[in-house]
């Protein structure tokens, strides 16, 4: 039996989910019946979001998150096994990207599984395309330690590895949090250290800014819950 093809789906990042999916995604999710999701409600709200027409009551959704096990990857992927297509959701983005959805497609290539990424939004590649800063080398750090000391101590290390190799360096963090990284930064990075910060990626409220610790001194923005990515370079 030929086995089915497991498409990685992206998700918006906050703006209008038509706006960033492309025609070829929006034909391919009309023929699947099969999703791995971090959220089941979130997907459906997804779905329907950009068109997705077939009765949910008919549809199998399975969740994948921080929680799930491991050991069961197999049965995660079965309809494949049985020639169905399945599709990869991400809560926001493209999957498997600072998202717990690569341990399956590890687990579909062991298989012998086709794995499909789909063209969508992606706000790491947005913010180093908009920074001005370094987009030949750089490394994306994901979220940075939630105690203070602990994340001093990793942007103070982000900063050598961007001046030492000439990389730019992402992280993010939870929206809560923005203002006291963005504290940090100031305070601990030197003053001619670049900093992009960029805020509302595919929104309109989106504002993507580069400067220097310095100049960002005198005038600080106020991040507070809004879904930022952050980029420092020499």
């Amino acid at each position: 039996m030929k086995k089915g093809s497991l498409y990685l789906i992206p998700n918006s990042i906050g703006s209008q989910a038509l706006d960033v999916t492309t025609p070829v995604t929006l034909e391919v999710v009309q023929h699947i019946n099969h999703f791995i999701v971090e959220e089941i409600k979130s997907a459906r709200r997804f779905l329907r979001a950009i068109g997705y027409t077939k009765d949910f009551e008919e549809v199998e959704f399975i969740i994948l998150n921080e929680h799930s096990k491991s050991d069961n990857l197999l049965e995660f992927l079965q309809p494949t096994l049985l020639g169905h297509d399945m599709g990869v959701i991400s809560e926001a983005g493209v999957p498997c990207v600072a998202d717990p959805g690569s341990v399956v497609v590890r687990q579909a290539h062991e298989l012998g599984i086709r794995v499909v990424p789909l063209v969508g939004a992606s706000s790491i590649l947005l913010t180093i395309m908009a920074s001005g800063l370094n987009g030949q080398s750089f490394s994306f750090n994901g979220y940075l330690p939630r105690e203070r000391t602990e994340r001093v101590k990793k942007i103070k290390q982000l900063e050598i590895n961007a001046v030492k190799f000439g990389q730019t360096q992402l992280f993010m963090d939870a929206p809560y949090r923005n203002d006291q990284v963005l504290e940090d930064l100031l305070i601990h990075l030197s003053p001619k250290t670049m900093i992009c910060i960029a805020t509302d990626v595919t929104t309109q409220g989106e504002r993507i800014n580069t400067k220097s610790a310095e100049e960002w001194k005198s005038n600080v923005p106020k991040l507070h819950k809004r879904p930022v990515m952050f980029a420092i370079g020499a």
